[in-house]
Parts: structure tokens; sequence; C-alpha cells
């Protein structure tokens, strides 16, 4: 399956090819690994040697992790460019509230979407996403319990402050500071600064 991949990869180029949780696949190898993910790790460095060796192939791997940590070294090598992306500022946590509740009927001004912003500092992308569809349940929760084919969508009140600030009681942020520092950490020493 990972020669067929690359293999695709080859025959349409430019390409890219995106791991998520890179990390599982080429965890730091182990004598009591198991036969087949030892094959899948060895065929996926024969691949990512080869994918590079004309000047003319255009394929693009990347990978993605919260555990950089846990990437045989080996791997790390292959994958030359190492970059940290580290939590969303208050800019980027704006951004990403403003986008998602464009999807939404809201009346909140503009300082009360500051007031969340701030309070959301820590939050990763998928927190604040997760913050926002809490917040979203808020006015189906408001409502009374009826015959739910006979709500229209005007029955729905928009999203409010309040709504927020109790989503906020349910919603954590999932990166704890301890983490943030083992990938600062990491990315001092094996990370390749900027693009």
């Amino acid at each position: 399956m990972v020669r067929a991949l690359f293999a695709v990869a080859s025959t349409n180029q430019p390409a890219v090819i995106f791991i998520d949780e890179i990390d599982s696949l080429l965890s730091q190898r182990s004598d009591s690994e198991h036969e087949s993910s030892r094959r899948i790790k060895t065929e996926f460095f024969v691949q990512l040697d080869g994918a590079t060796t004309a000047s003319e192939d255009r394929i693009l791997v990347v990978g993605a992790t919260n555990r950089p940590h846990e990437i045989d070294e080996a791997a790390r090598r292959r994958l030359v460019k190492r970059l940290y992306i580290p939590l969303p500022d208050n800019s980027a946590r704006e951004q990403i509230i403003h986008k998602l509740l464009l999807e939404q009927a809201f009346n909140m001004t503009q300082e009360e979407i500051a007031s969340v912003v701030e309070r959301t500092d820590g939050f990763s992308g998928a927190d604040v996403t997760n913050l926002c569809k809490e917040a979203a349940l808020g006015p189906i929760r408001s409502l009374q319990f009826q015959d739910i084919s006979k709500i229209s969508k005007d029955d729905v009140r928009p999203i409010l402050a309040e709504d927020f600030d109790k989503a906020l009681e349910r919603v954590r942020p999932s990166v704890s500071k301890k983490d943030l520092v083992s990938y600062e950490k990491w990315n001092q020493i094996f990370g390749c600064g900027g693009i």
C-alpha cells in the first residue's frame, strides 16, 4: 500500500502526500515491534528516499503529529523540514470565531467577541471550534420542549455572549502547559525554524 501510494503520487505530479498522525506510522522501532509494522516503516523509508531522486520529481510529503518525540530518528532525518506550529494567537482565534459565527445567526458585539478571544488563550484551533459548536447549542437548549417537527428556523434565537459563557464552563483547552514546553524544547533541538 505504501508503494502504491507513492506510485500514484509519482504519476500525478505535482502531488502532495499528507499523513496525519505520522507518529503512529513512523514511531520509534523496538525489538517487540510486529514484523508487519517494521516492513511498513522500511518501505516508507525506501519510498521517501526515492521520492526525490530525480530533480524533476515534484512530490511533497507532509506529516503532522502531536507527538514529535515519538517519531523514529530515521524518519526525522528524512523529513528535512520540521516546523513547530504554535497554538493560535489572539488574531487567529478571532478569525476562527468570526468564520464559524458567519455560518450561524448570532447577536454579539465586537467587544463580546474580543472577550471570548481573550478567555480562550491556550486553546488550539480545534478547541475554539468545539467551543463555538457548544455555544451554538445554547439557542437549541433554550427552546421549550415541544414537537421538533413544529420548530421553525425563526423559533431559534441567535447565539449570544451568554452561550459562550456557558460553553466556556464545558470546553477546556486540550493542550497543557507541560505539553507546550515539551514541544518548544523538541523544536529547539530538532526544529528547522521558519519555512
